[in-house]
């Protein structure tokens, strides 16, 4: 598009020296030659097109001498394509056609061609820094494309530990419940099988068998319990309270309200927020107490982690958001991002993140 512009001002400038000239049929043949000749070279692709025009010129120059009139158009398009020997031909058939007897005009088409040099000079650094700046564009985005999904992928391998530990720790009080109360349970109704078979009093039949229907139910109890330690059965809520309890920075409160049914990607976005959140305060605010809410809304599910804290201004959040911000915010935008959440980050009165995702953007 600059070439067609650049080839246009140079066309103009062409036309002014026709401004004395008497019109005629070879003058107005010289400037529609002119005029395709540019326009081929800018549409058509391929060096051998380029070449058959520049030889078509410069062997028609010789029969129509109007078309020396535009040699500085003619020479853009040859710089263009890097034709330098036809450039040195042109250059010598004008001085030829114009010396010694039209100086004034050879002289304003050399200012021209001189001009036209400077024009298409620029017009190529030009051409060259846009496309450095769009391959830097180009290698920035990929790269960082390539940074989200290495972060995505640390994110899910973090849930993945957290569920693994969460996991190891579900089947260690599945096997002590399996190996010592239910052995237990078992030999106690095993003995008390014993004492109703070698039981001979009426009186004590009815609480030997009270006893053995209480065992039974403790063991059926004890098995749904077992077995009911499946992967979705991390408890948000004692989690938290953990965390806030282990938390001794400063006073931490917890208010929570929300169902057992959580969706697995929530609670383990939440917990990794959370701890995140405390790490923050701990390592960058003056903060003496914060406080956790975790509610279930209707259709969405809210955590608000806030503190008292006065090292974070609305200045400073600015700066941090403004910027590629820090890894852990980075992590959080990610992370609820992923679950079609939004994030926001306050400074007023202390730090607050705030962190709202829809119900259907979690997926059990």
């Amino acid at each position: 598009m600059k070439q067609i512009v650049d080839q246009t001002i140079i066309l103009v400038y062409c036309m002014i020296a026709l401004m004395e000239m008497p019109v005629s049929a070879q003058l107005v043949a010289a400037f529609l030659l002119a005029v395709i000749y540019a326009g081929m070279n800018e549409f058509l692709e391929g060096k051998r097109v380029q070449l058959m025009t520049s030889i078509g010129w410069l062997a028609a120059v010789y029969v129509c001498p109007q078309m020396w009139l535009f040699t500085p158009l003619i020479l853009y398009s040859m710089l263009v394509y890097r034709q330098y020997l036809f450039v040195i031909i042109l250059g010598l058939g004008l001085i030829r056609t114009y010396l010694p007897d039209q100086i004034p005009l050879l002289v304003y088409l050399g200012v021209g061609c001189m001009v036209t040099a400077l024009i298409q000079y620029r017009t190529k650094e030009y051409e060259l820094q846009d496309a450095k700046l769009r391959k830097i564009r180009d290698d920035s985005t990929e790269l960082n494309l390539l940074l989200k999904e290495k972060n995505k992928n640390l994110l899910e391998k973090q849930d993945y530990e957290i569920y693994t530990a969460t996991l190891r720790e579900r089947n260690r009080i599945a096997r002590e419940i399996h190996d010592n109360v239910g052995h237990m349970l078992s030999r106690s109704i095993l003995m008390v099988g014993a004492l109703k078979a070698l039981n001979t009093q009426k009186v004590t039949e009815g609480p030997l068998d009270q006893l053995e229907d209480t065992l039974n139910a403790a063991m059926n109890s004890v098995r749904e319990s077992v077995h009911d330690l499946h992967d979705e059965s991390v408890n948000l809520k004692e989690v938290l309270e953990s965390l806030a309890e282990e938390y001794t920075f400063c006073e931490v409160q917890l208010e929570y309200d929300m169902g057992y049914d959580v969706p697995r990607e929530i609670k383990y976005s939440f917990i990794s927020i959370v701890k995140e959140a405390m790490n923050n305060i701990m390592k960058h605010s003056n903060a003496t107490s914060a406080r956790v809410q975790v509610r279930e809304h209707p259709g969405l599910y809210q955590l608000v982690v806030e503190d008292n804290g006065s090292t974070m201004t609305q200045k400073r959040l600015k700066e941090i958001l403004d910027t590629t911000g820090g890894i852990g915010i980075r992590n959080m935008k990610e992370r609820i991002g992923m679950l079609g959440g939004v994030v926001q980050f306050q400074a007023k009165e202390g730090f607050r993140i705030f962190i709202t995702v829809p119900k259907q953007g979690g997926h059990e």
